[in-house]
């Protein structure tokens, strides 16, 4: 399994700091806002590669943050008259409203808060001082960049052309232009805690060294993010965090490419800024997860009506072949394999193989999806209700398999009221009967739809779930 390291700008072998782990940490939002589709993008490429990752057999370990406390939190609870904590948890709440839209906890996540390790960063940063690598100008603390080797080796910027383009700024404290901050002194009426320094707050960067570093180790396998988060943002944390334990912070740097909207940059000014809320106002989120799937995660790729049309109906196609393959295994018989069914197994395997293969080759989703529908093309062509039921549930299972991977196929048909109450009077008259198999058989496909039935004094209650 090879990916694609943004630290030396080519494919490497995935070689996990500990046999059979890996610990992966992903940048998560800051939350002043709903989440917008570019911020979806890190969210489901990323949870896409933990899939696999657990697919292939590995323990895997994964942390998306949550950045509670910034400038931009505080500026929007001035606005609204409210404290930077409501704003940082009602914006959470959304989050986690879209996310499961989105399909991001199959598996578990950790999601730290910043404000949570506030402790932590302090001890952080006091370890940057005790070795002569910060300096505190009247409660600011800065990171010397003079104090670390190699800063710009991710965003590969020479540190000349850096200091020498850098703004300075009116009565400039830092003793170099390149310096960043690590804990904030307090302003008026803002959030703030007390240090060594005095009141104050941490800066951006230090949130997630201190945050990966106590959840995930020293050294972790794979840091993500955005590709814009590159620099400054994780130039800067493998500065601190590699200052101060003398370890990689991170042995595998991966980024995602950039979205445009109808082949333009997205931004407010253009109008052409979508939040994932507004998209579900017009498509299932699924479907915007298996569009920012379609191209390989690296490139960039141009959200418009049209492609989620597109997207759209392909998912459909999915979902029919899905629908397609569960009535022949109703229908089918099952036998002996014969030679004809051993080939339709091996070439089910193929496929299995060729979307691994894609999936392994620096996560290559888009190659992955041609070849589920490749698979899914054969198994329209190949089968009906006289083929073996063996072999269809073979073509089933990996469909299932690989779609799971990928996160998609995952709704449940819904039923309507009035086919829930005709099931629970065929239950109701089958317990009658005494053939209990039949009911039990009525209870399952209902609770497999996401309909939960409680047997009372005063009848058969029902509940979706």
């Amino acid at each position: 399994m090879r990916f694609y390291n943004s630290l030396s700008r080519k494919k490497e072998e995935f070689i996990p700091v500990v046999e059979g782990q890996v610990r992966m940490y992903n940048c998560g939002p800051t939350v002043y806002n709903y989440i917008h589709v570019g911020n979806a993008r890190p969210l489901v490429v990323f949870d896409t590669l933990r899939r696999f990752l657990i697919y292939k057999g590995y323990d895997v370990k994964y942390v998306v943050n949550f950045t509670d406390i910034d400038d931009k939190i505080i500026k929007k609870a001035n606005e609204e008259g409210v404290s930077a904590k409501e704003i940082a948890e009602r914006y959470i709440e959304a989050f986690l409203e879209d996310a499961k839209g989105l399909n991001l906890y199959d598996y578990e996540t950790i999601n730290p808060k910043a404000t949570e390790y506030i402790d932590k960063m302090i001890d952080f940063i006091q370890g940057l001082m005790d070795k002569g690598a910060a300096y505190n100008v009247d409660g600011n603390v800065y990171f010397d960049i003079s104090k670390t080797e190699g800063y710009g080796k991710l965003s590969k910027k020479n540190l000349d052309e850096l200091v020498s383009g850098a703004r300075i700024e009116v009565n400039e404290e830092k003793k170099n232009p390149m310096d960043f901050a690590l804990w904030k002194k307090a302003k008026p009426g803002e959030p703030s805690w007390d240090s060594p320094w005095g009141e104050g707050r941490p800066g951006w960067h230090i949130e997630c060294s201190v945050m990966a570093r106590s959840l995930l180790g020293d050294t972790i396998d794979i840091h993500s993010g955005g590709e814009d988060l590159q620099f400054p943002h994780h130039e800067n944390e493998i500065a601190q965090s590699e200052t101060l334990t003398g370890k990689p912070f991170a042995n595998y740097w991966l980024h995602n490419g950039m979205i445009t909207v109808d082949n333009k940059k997205m931004s407010k000014s253009e109008g052409n800024f979508f939040t994932v809320r507004e998209v579900a106002e017009e498509y299932d989120l699924e479907v915007l997860r298996f569009f920012l799937l379609s191209a390989h995660y690296r490139s960039p790729i141009n959200f418009s009506r049209e492609a989620m049309d597109h997207t759209e109906k392909a998912l459909e196609r999915l979902y029919n072949s899905k629908s397609n393959l569960e009535y022949l295994m109703e229908k089918a018989a099952e036998r002996d394999l014969s030679a004809e069914d051993e080939k339709h197994i091996d070439k089910i395997e193929d496929y299995k193989r060729q979307f691994v293969e894609s999936m392994e080759d620096d996560l290559n989703t888009a190659e992955a999806i041609a070849a589920l529908f490749e698979l899914v093309k054969y198994t329209n062509t190949e089968f009906n209700e006289d083929s073996n039921k063996k072999v269809i549930s073979k073509a089933y299972d990996s469909l299932m398999e690989l779609s799971k991977v990928l996160g998609i196929l995952t709704k449940k048909e819904e039923l309507l009221e009035e086919e829930i109450l005709e099931l629970i009077q065929k239950r109701t008259e089958a317990r009658k009967n005494k053939d209990y198999k039949l009911a039990d058989e009525i209870r399952d496909l209902l609770k497999e739809k996401g309909i939960i039935l409680e047997d009372t004094k005063d009848g058969v209650k029902w509940k979706r779930v």
